[in-house]
């Protein structure tokens, strides 16, 4: 049954819970660089798109880009598009952020309005458990995480959560009559990461339907058949188009690695036990872990109760959730390929379960007491393990960032965090004495200090360890480079650095067919309509290329004897200026030794 609230409570509602999805998304969000390796990927092709005014094809670094649909490219790319650029977006992160930003801002205000208009059977402090489930949502580890990067993972969750939503409100509602938008951000969703999202909405909606015991009604109010029609009208056009400009290349990129294979075969090592989906669910509903255990308990006992009923309305919010947490473990559970990014859809479905058993009128004080006691517990080993970070930050090993640790502790941020979770516990284990349903709504609003007092702050040390030496190398280079002086980074491969230089940049590893590839690929590999040019590049006439290599790789011993010029070392960066002759000399050696060029062999993942 669907609740009114004055109009007044609704405005206050949607106004905090605006004003917490600000400081959690928004603020600071373009204060630091790019985090390699996949954002300045996503990052650079949207710049290109709108530099060039090829908005069909993303391409990367000269390269097509066939992982992920336009939709990100495209938002990024409007952005990227504003005039202004170096002065409110100086490290390029504000346009290639904010779409993500503003997908989990929109996500938490659509998660906030629906518990306002739909509380679940709970009527006591509508707006107060409206409040809970946005901060659920928007307190979630992962999501924290995956807003405040350049991928397209927070949109393709904002897209499919709100078609989601919108199509349970369908149905939950006495009229139809706006059943055809939640389908429009369907296909929008596949626009965003392809047809992933329309197995999740199968899904989702087969295992509701059984739980309800009510498929028929399911089926006359969401309108399934010309519901797809939708999504193919809006998203279709895209793919058709593509095909027929970039033909079998894309066929085989998009749908048969990138769909087909990261299902049945495991890619780029993602390769997870069977519990991996488990574990993400316990890590990205932290700390409130226990109210979605135990809600996900009452949802499959209910699944696989023997005599179906239909159940009634106030906990087909409830059931419809389940469901969909469900569909989301189910499917990616079973695919070889399993990365925390696939679990970001299931975390709206989670944050709304722990918001409907925080308040949940039928909960007796013991069960209630036992939920507190779990995750004040668990709040309080978390502060215990920032409070002695002896134990365990030292065996944190990172050859890019050798002194994060000393860092960590110079900076004081773990105090900081051990003070807040502590606090956080303490509020918790008074609600543990004393029962409240309002008790997960305060513990929010401590680990919103979290955000701002912690994790903004290591945000800033790992982008000054990690990626400001690259902004300085790109600096160098092109401050160095000559005129069609080809430029290429060995061993350590970074897209930030293609991202900032705006150059193509030659990546190579370590090893030794690497030495042979790079020769081979600077005087006859062509990448044509290369940013801003519309002509070929060729580098035939450079006698000298720029080499960014790091520390370990500049060791070993096949990549010694280039006799460079040393232009700079910034972190565990070196920038060389080295001969083509002497470097094709070395290659000459190599290549009597049997060793050839491989790089002509396709590869799925390249940049």
């Amino acid at each position: 049954m669907k609740i009114s609230l004055s109009k007044l409570e609704y405005r206050k509602g949607i106004l905090l819970i605006l004003f917490f999805g600000i400081i959690l998304f928004i603020f600071q969000l373009g204060s630091t660089g790019l985090i390699d390796e996949t954002p300045p990927l996503f990052a650079s092709a949207s710049r290109a798109m709108s530099e060039t005014g090829n908005w069909l094809t993303p391409r990367v670094n000269g390269l097509n880009r066939f992982d992920k649909p336009p939709l990100i490219y495209w938002l990024m790319g409007v952005f990227y598009s504003l005039p202004g650029q170096d002065i409110w977006d100086p490290f390029g992160t504000w346009s290639a952020r904010l779409p993500s930003a503003i997908s989990s801002l929109s996500l938490m205000l659509v998660i906030g309005d629906t518990l306002m208009k739909w509380p679940g059977g709970n009527e006591n402090n509508i707006r107060r458990t409206a409040l809970v489930g946005a901060l659920a949502f928007g307190l979630s580890p992962i999501v924290l995480i995956w807003s405040r990067i350049a991928v397209s993972d927070a949109v393709l969750c904002c897209t499919l959560g709100v078609s989601l939503l919108l199509s349970w409100r369908t149905y939950a509602s006495s009229s139809d009559k706006n059943w055809w938008i939640s389908w429009i951000f369907l296909g929008l969703a596949v626009l965003t990461k392809g047809p992933v999202a329309i197995a999740l909405m199968l899904i989702t909606f087969t295992l509701f339907g059984f739980v309800q015991a009510d498929y028929i009604m399911l089926i006359k109010k969401i309108k399934p058949l010309r519901g797809l029609c939708i999504v193919f009208f809006v998203s279709a056009p895209w793919y058709i188009a593509e095909l027929i400009v970039e033909g079998k290349p894309f066929w085989d990129s998009f749908f048969g690695y990138h769909n087909f294979q990261r299902l049945t075969m495991v890619v780029n090592s993602h390769s997870q036990p069977w519990w991996f989906f488990i574990m993400m669910l316990i890590i990205s509903s932290f700390p409130f872990t226990p109210f979605l255990v135990l809600g996900l308990t009452k949802y499959l006992t209910s699944l696989f109760r023997l005599e179906k009923k239909s159940y009634r309305n106030d906990l087909s919010l409830f059931n419809f959730t389940g469901s969909w947490l469900c569909a989301v473990f189910l499917l990616f559970t079973v695919a070889a390929t399993k990365l925390p990014s696939y679990w970001l859809p299931a975390v709206p479905a989670a944050s709304i379960i722990i918001a409907l058993m925080s308040s949940d009128n039928e909960e007796s004080g013991n069960k209630l007491r036992i939920k507190y006691l779990i995750t004040s517990s668990l709040l309080c080993l978390i502060a215990t393990l920032f409070a002695f970070p002896d134990f365990w930050l030292f065996y944190i090993n990172d050859p890019e960032i050798p002194n994060f640790s000393n860092e960590i502790i110079e900076s004081r941020v773990n105090m900081k965090a051990s003070i807040i979770l502590y606090f956080a516990s303490f509020i918790g284990f008074y609600f543990t004495v004393k029962p409240r349903f309002k008790g997960i709504y305060f513990i929010q609003l401590v680990l919103i200090l979290f955000q701002i007092f912690v994790m903004l702050p290591m945000w800033k040390l790992a982008d000054r360890l990690r990626q400001y030496p690259l902004r300085e190398v790109s600096k160098q280079v092109i401050s160095n480079k000559y005129p069609d002086e080809p430029i290429a980074m060995i061993g350590i491969r970074k897209p930030s650095l293609h991202f900032y230089t705006k150059e193509l940049i030659f990546y190579e590893s370590n090893d030794v067919v690497s030495l042979v590839n790079l020769s081979d690929r600077i005087s006859s590999e062509i990448r044509s309509k290369w940013l801003r040019l519309n002509r070929n590049l060729s580098f035939d006439e450079s006698k000298t290329l720029i080499l960014v290599i790091d520390n370990q790789t500049s060791s070993l011993e096949h990549w010694q004897g280039l006799n460079p010029k040393k232009i700079s070392q910034i972190g565990i960066y070196k920038v060389w200026r080295v001969q083509k002759n002497v470097l094709e000399q070395r290659v000459a050696l190599l290549k009597a030794n049997g060793i050839q060029p491989n790089w002509r062999i396709p590869k799925n993942e390249r940049f």
